[in-house]
């Protein structure tokens, strides 16, 4: 008897991958799994929904009604962030769905699909590709005003490095050369558990496993931020000498309506010192512009910060306020809509010639790359200065044959975005 097939759309972040991972490796011995661009009939739909912000919330709700319309599935399960956030409302406003579940447990959704949770492996959704992303923790313990992760995540939960160790051994295992590191908070790991900053002992633990070559950090809070991971970025040829730092703003007044815990002139002494620690660092940070309490003046703060601080990569958006989170209680959204959208623009127009010029002090440098991919005989390559999915691709003409390796690329082009080379 042919087993029955089962589909997941994922939405959101990488994090949600990682989860939706987990789940298909509960269920593979009993489901056959449909990749995520077949829109065939299946007997059973998930889809893990984001509920993070505005936009977010939209493109989940839409893609749900889209597949009840579609109708192709047997049952269809909804579980994530936006269920976990609406797990009240939802059930009566879209009832053609046959179960919804939170975030926090998978337990329930492996249990409605007819099997028993067991210990977590990972089923990979893009098989082949040469990096992956090994979620260290979940939840947060922060309470910024603009945030609404905590109530959906919960509280902070490291994940053991001894589990996290075997993880990325499997995935070494399956071709994975590349680990991102990827948390609501990376630098608050181990506090749970073991009473301490661990994040630098954990880098120490995964460059041992054999297979793997590359670690990135991402999503480190600025506050407290833990020297150790930057003497180990510094000395480790393993780990990444990257950053994705969101610092959000740097006024002392935003920041403070922000219970970011830190000023502007911590934010700025932090730069200066990853700078320092680390030659060559690559930094990658993000920005919300029109948050409550932000006027000229502090706008005008944050282009000169950017400016003087030059970001290898920066991302932004406006703020929207959110139900539930400290600053929809307490703040009063003031900054029109035109404002932020004019905000947003400068901001990333002046970030547009700051990557233009980094990338252009790239030409005529040689550089290790990663090569992810092989399209249209054209290699896409990552060094350590890029981050997959986020940041720019070096592309390189190639017959196909140095796909999922390494490589030494001289770049000969530059935009503001990506880059062009040629194999050495």
């Amino acid at each position: 008897m042919p087993r029955p097939s089962l589909q997941v759309l994922t939405l959101g972040c990488s994090k949600n991958t990682v989860d939706t991972e987990h789940l298909l490796s509960q269920v593979q011995g009993s489901y056959d799994i449909v990749p995520e661009g077949y829109d065939g009939p299946v007997d059973c739909l998930l889809i893990n929904t984001c509920g993070f912000i505005g936009d977010a919330k939209e493109e989940s709700v839409q893609t749900i009604l889209e597949q009840v319309k579609a109708a192709r599935y047997g049952k269809l399960f909804v579980f994530g962030c936006l269920s976990q956030r609406y797990m009240a409302e939802l059930p009566g406003l879209i009832p053609e769905v046959d179960g919804w579940f939170g975030a926090r447990d998978l337990a329930p959704v492996v249990k409605a699909l007819g099997c028993e949770p067991k210990g977590e492996g990972r089923y990979l959704t893009a098989p082949g590709l040469p990096y992956a992303y090994l979620k260290i923790s979940e939840g947060c313990d922060r309470r910024c005003s603009y945030c609404a992760i905590p109530f959906i995540r919960g509280a902070h939960r490291s994940v053991p490095m001894e589990d996290l160790v075997k993880e990325a051994s499997a995935l070494a295992s399956a071709g994975v050369k590349e680990l991102e590191l990827i948390a609501q908070d990376t630098t608050f790991y181990g506090l749970d558990l073991y009473r301490r900053r661990a994040l630098a002992e954990l880098l120490k633990r995964l460059s041992d496993v054999e297979g793997i070559e590359r670690l990135r950090i991402h999503y480190s809070y600025p506050a407290d931020f833990p020297d150790d991971v930057l003497d180990e970025m510094a000395t480790n040829p393993k780990v990444c000498k990257y950053m994705d730092i969101p610092l959000q703003h740097v006024s002392d007044k935003v920041l403070a309506n922000m219970h970011r815990h830190v000023d502007g002139a911590w934010t700025r002494a932090l730069i200066s010192k990853m700078r320092e620690r680390v030659p060559g660092i690559v930094l990658r940070t993000t920005m919300i512009v029109g948050h409550p309490g932000e006027g000229k003046r502090e706008f005008q703060e944050l282009l000169d910060f950017v400016e003087d601080a030059r970001f290898e990569r920066l991302g932004a958006f406006t703020y929207s306020e959110e139900e539930g989170t400290w600053g929809a209680a307490n703040l009063r959204d003031t900054v029109p809509q035109k404002t932020k959208r004019e905000r947003l623009s400068a901001l990333m127009e002046l970030q547009r010639g700051i990557s233009f010029a980094y990338n252009t002090s790239r030409v005529g440098t040689t550089t290790r790359v990663l090569i992810d991919d092989w399209k249209d005989g054209v290699y896409v390559c990552r060094s350590e200065a890029e981050s997959p999915e986020v940041d720019g691709e070096i592309l390189v003409r190639g017959d196909g044959s140095l796909t999922g390796s390494f490589a030494q690329v001289r770049i000969t082009q530059a935009d503001e975005y990506d880059l062009k080379g040629v194999i050495i």
